[in-house]
């Protein structure tokens, strides 16, 4: 509790009211506080020791390998059947060479996969992608390749 000292009126031993706040209590107890989470913050970060097992990849059965739509700089449109086989495509024919080259009952259940030259236009390789989506392919992938800082 703070007083008033030199008041205007009164008599001499009436020291009247002090109407600042005293903050020296509120520091004391940030301060004790302070203290006893640095005291209580080692305890609670130690830890047990676990024997996890390592992570094992699934087991990929299918043998399959993915099917890739390639767009090259001029604009001519390329799809992969199979490793090594890569066919010319068209804009009205990609369903069909998509469904041919993934070989499934329901094709537009897969992943296709999307790369295209870095020359390529944007506009050229959203029509190929607006087209996928009007087909029914809506798991698209695409694939970029990672350049190095060399």
């Amino acid at each position: 509790m703070a007083a008033k000292i030199g008041s205007a009126g009164g008599s001499k031993f009436d020291l009247g009211q002090n109407s600042d706040m005293n903050v020296t209590p509120f520091v004391d107890v940030m301060l004790v506080l302070l203290i006893i989470f640095m005291v209580v913050a080692p305890i609670a970060t130690t830890s047990i020791r676990m024997d996890i097992p390592p992570a094992t990849p699934p087991k990929n059965d299918n043998s399959k390998p993915p099917t890739f739509i390639s767009i090259n700089d001029a604009g001519q449109i390329y799809v992969s059947f199979g490793k090594n086989d890569i066919r010319p495509s068209s804009m009205g024919m990609l369903p069909y060479d998509l469904a041919k080259s993934l070989a499934v009952a329901n094709p537009t259940n897969e992943r296709i996969f999307i790369r295209a030259d870095r020359h390529v236009p944007y506009g050229k390789f959203m029509e190929v992608v607006n087209q996928l989506q009007l087909d029914g392919y809506y798991k698209v992938g695409l694939i970029a390749e990672n350049l190095g800082t060399s």
